[in-house]
Order: structure tokens, then sequence, then C-alpha cells
């Protein structure tokens, strides 16, 4: 876990990449390709054919109107994010947009006024990430996220919200959001924010964090007690669906009829609240039941 510092707040970011930083530094004179010269009146366009050696015996390429002309190295091109802005409000939309169209590397591609809405949007647009609030009419921010994470995996989705709700928090992220921020977060709170979950990081409120952490302690204590109930025999037999075996074949390899290895199968679904034996297999793995190599 890393902390990010942002204004007067310190947020919590989880599982952020190692991909290098937004932002590029300025072009230096006599070692770039190409500069854009300008004065008052006009843009000018000077390349050189060589970069190491621009000012001397090379041919260059000069367009102007004005003799008075004041060099000034050019910005090298910033990655720009997209985004888009989701809120049945104008007056927060437009807020939003002003604020975020002051930072060189996000641009707002478009709005939406409700669920629907988003999701046509979103398909039509293609935005990087998705500025979502949680209470919108017809179809909630949570339904939109679980929609948006099921056709579009790669979009960020930050959840907006009002009041902090530690359970709508977690059903949020369970839904796919990377970001949960209230909306009275400051403008670079929220700017930092966005480059957060653009990078593949993850981002919420710093006291919703306990509850996050809570969670993760809830799910190991409950795996744990699944765990607890399950027999010798069970976990046996685990291993053996875990190995891709048929109820024939874990019924000969215990010298067991099929339907007696079938009660137990339901027994141990029973006890781990699971419904299938790919959910068995899949939980067999996880706990380290691995089947033998001899089987």
């Amino acid at each position: 876990m890393q902390h990010n510092h942002t204004g007067e707040k310190q947020y919590n970011a989880l599982a952020i990449d190692s991909r290098s930083p937004i932002g590029s530094p300025l072009g230096i004179p006599g070692l770039s390709k190409e500069m854009l010269v300008k004065d008052k009146t006009s843009h000018v366009e000077v390349k050189y054919e060589n970069a190491s050696n621009s000012s001397q015996d090379q041919g260059t390429s000069v367009s102007t109107r004005d003799n008075a002309l004041d060099f000034a190295p050019t910005q090298q091109k910033t990655a720009v994010i997209s985004v888009l802005l989701v809120d049945d409000h104008a007056l927060m939309r437009e807020g939003l947009k002003q604020l975020l169209e002051l930072e060189e590397d996000i641009h707002v591609v478009g709005e939406a006024v409700d669920g629907f809405d988003a999701l046509y949007k979103i398909r039509q647009l293609r935005p990087e990430v998705v500025l979502l609030d949680i209470r919108m009419p017809m179809i909630d921010g949570i339904a939109v996220t679980r929609q948006i994470t099921h056709e579009f995996p790669s979009i960020a989705v930050i959840i907006l919200t009002i009041s902090p709700d530690h359970q709508q928090m977690l059903q949020a992220m369970r839904n796919g959001a990377r970001g949960y921020l209230l909306k009275s977060v400051s403008s670079q709170e929220l700017t930092q924010a966005i480059r957060t979950v653009h990078q593949g990081g993850v981002l919420i409120e710093p006291e919703l964090t306990g509850a996050i952490v809570r969670e993760f302690r809830r799910l190991s204590n409950s795996t744990q007690t699944y765990v607890n109930a399950l027999s010798g025999r069970d976990i046996e037999i685990l291993r053996y669906v875990a190995a891709g075996m048929s109820n024939k074949e874990i019924a000969v390899k215990l010298s067991y009829s099929e339907k007696t290895v079938k009660n137990y199968l339901s027994l141990i679904f029973q006890k781990l609240g699971i419904r299938d034996r790919t959910q068995a297999a899949i939980f067999a793995l996880r706990q380290g039941f691995l089947p033998d190599d001899e089987i």
C-alpha cells in the first residue's frame, strides 16, 4: 500500500501499477528534431534534418509572415486522459467540467444525465475514466458501474457521493469501481484521483479505508470457518474434484458407490456455500488442496 499526498488530505492508493508517470519535460533547443517558433501574429515551424547539429550546415524549412520572431521551445505532447461526467444535476456537471478542463492532461469528452445515457455515451466515446454520481434516476451508479466493468473492464470508474456509506462503498468496489470519493473533495484531490485510477490504482476516502480492511478480514475469517467445517474426507474429495475426476472415478478411488460420492459433494457444497463442481475445484486450489501426483 502506498500513500499519496494530495493537498491537505492524505489518500490511500492501492495496487498502483508502475507505468510511466504522465507528463513530459520541455523540449531543449538544439536537441529536439523540431521546434515551434512564434511571434505575436503567426506560428513558424522550423524542421531540422539532423537533431545533433541543427545550427550548422543543415537544411531548414521555415514559413513566416513576420521577420521579428521570438524563439521559444515547445512542450512535448502530454498524454491526455479522456473523462466522461455522469450526474443528473447540470450545475454539478458544468462545475466539474470547468475544473477539469484547467488540467493539461485531462479532457472532458462528454456528459451524461442518467445511467442509460451514460452507457450510451460510453459505447460511443470510449472514455478512459468515468466520474459517476452514485444516486441517479432510473438506474443507480452501482448498477452502471457493474455494466461498465462487464463491457469495458479497461475503463476506470470513480464513484462520487454526497455522504459516506460503508456498505455502499463496499458494494461499489465489489462491482468494479476503482475510486470512491465524496463530492466535498477539492479539485486537486479529484484530479489526482483521476490520474491514480488511470494508472491502474484504486483510491478511496481515507476515513473509509477501515471498512475495506474490515471486509478483507471478514472474508478471510469466513474462508477459515469454511475450511474448519470440512472433514478430512471432504478435503480428500475436493482434491479429487480439483484433479478433474468424475464422481465415478472418485467412487472407485475411495471404494464408495457413486451415490455416496454424490451425497458427499452435496454436503460439501452446502458447507462452502457454493453451487457446483467448478466452484468446488476453484476453492480447493485456492486453499492449497492440491491433488497428489499419483492421482
